[in-house]
């Protein structure tokens, strides 16, 4: 990880001797405190995960700032074009925090969507994989990793946990199996239980689109992550490919439900967050305090632990029911039983999986 310039507490105090008491979790290098909106806009996804961030994050930012967080459930891949009109047209972005997918917000940062995050004072110190690749600067930050399980109903697997990705084709769970409604998370699993490699990857991807052809006959129901926890929770499947968030809040609310990495591996990738061009100075300070604090040691520990997710912070410990889960990985050994793929390769070729997985389930 680079090494930043130390922030220079002098130049901070300059004027804002008083305001300053009201930033606990680190200032940046402004000459005075910008005077405070009433609130900010964080775009989120819905259910467990803003229920995650509101506990981990905003509750304690509001209690600390006066600001108060208000949040926007627009589907990111919805925002997006949205955001990039705005920041082109030199409008005022729709929301001052976007949490977004790596992949989403590396299309935004390629395209210069977003202000530069080097000068976060919680920086330092991050895990490596907090770095966005590819760039010299900050124009996004990492905030934690996830993997897509294979979450499956106990009551439909009494005896053992299913192995291996091919059971979703087992014409006993015709109907009750899920999946993201753009295939996101499941296109390295495919490729393997295919009898493909990841290492093929975009090149010769044949396997994962003949065993999706041979996925859609099984009717498999297709939505967003607060669906999955709402699915489970209602009965209504057996099986399906997911981040461990949304199993692990279904679990939590007892629903008898489980998750496994399988055999072939599971898709382990990141999210992130950061913050449009186009607000006011004032507007974009606040911002960028709420992503710091969010880097906290203090907000990951809460914000993490309500998503079972292992945060950037390498102070922050795991919850107690993911400690040794292949899905919470810690070790060599649980990396490498997840598949990656390389950012780049999403970033180029994410809109054609996307495109192409719904043509097959809706042909």
């Amino acid at each position: 990880m680079d090494k930043r310039k130390p922030f220079d507490r002098r130049d901070f105090l300059l004027g804002a001797a008083a305001t300053a008491a009201t930033l606990p979790f680190g200032g940046l290098a402004f000459a005075a405190v910008p005077a405070k909106p009433k609130e900010l806009i964080v775009r989120v996804w819905g259910g467990e995960w803003k229920d995650a961030i509101d506990s981990g994050v905003s509750k304690s930012f509001t209690a600390n700032t006066g600001i108060a967080i208000k949040y926007d459930e627009t589907e990111d891949n919805e925002l997006q074009p949205k955001l990039w009109a705005a920041v082109k047209q030199k409008r005022r972005p729709p929301v001052h925090v976007n949490w977004d997918t790596t992949t989403n917000a590396t299309k935004s940062a390629l395209r210069n969507m977003g202000e530069d995050l080097s000068d976060l004072t919680n920086l330092p110190g991050l895990l490596p994989v907090a770095k966005p690749l590819g760039f010299d600067k900050w124009p996004l930050v990492n905030v934690y990793s996830y993997v897509y399980v294979l979450a499956y109903s106990q009551e439909a697997f009494p005896k053992a946990a299913p192995d291996s990705w091919n059971v979703l084709l087992d014409p006993k769970y015709k109907g009750r199996i899920a999946l993201y409604n753009d295939g996101i998370g499941f296109h390295p699993a495919a490729q393997v239980a295919g009898g493909g490699k990841v290492s093929d990857i975009p090149k010769n991807m044949k396997a994962c689109w003949d065993f999706i052809a041979k996925l859609k006959s099984q009717k498999p129901l297709l939505g967003e992550d607060p669906d999955f926890t709402n699915w489970f929770q209602k009965g209504e499947i057996d099986l399906a490919c997911t981040i461990v968030t949304n199993a692990r809040g279904a679990k939590k609310n007892g629903v008898k439900v489980a998750w496994t990495v399988p055999k072939e591996g599971a898709k382990m990738d990141t999210d992130a967050l950061w913050v449009p061009k186009g607000m006011p100075a004032n507007e974009l300070y606040w911002a960028k305090q709420y992503v710091n604090h969010a880097l906290s040691k203090e907000a990951q520990q809460v914000w993490c632990d309500g998503l079972g997710l292992p945060g950037v912070n390498p102070g922050i410990k795991p919850p107690d029911d993911m400690i040794g889960d292949s899905a919470y990985p810690t070790k060599d050994e649980d990396f490498k039983r997840l598949l990656r793929v390389p950012n780049k390769v999403q970033v180029e070729n994410e809109k054609e999986w996307f495109g192409r997985f719904k043509q097959i389930m809706q042909g």
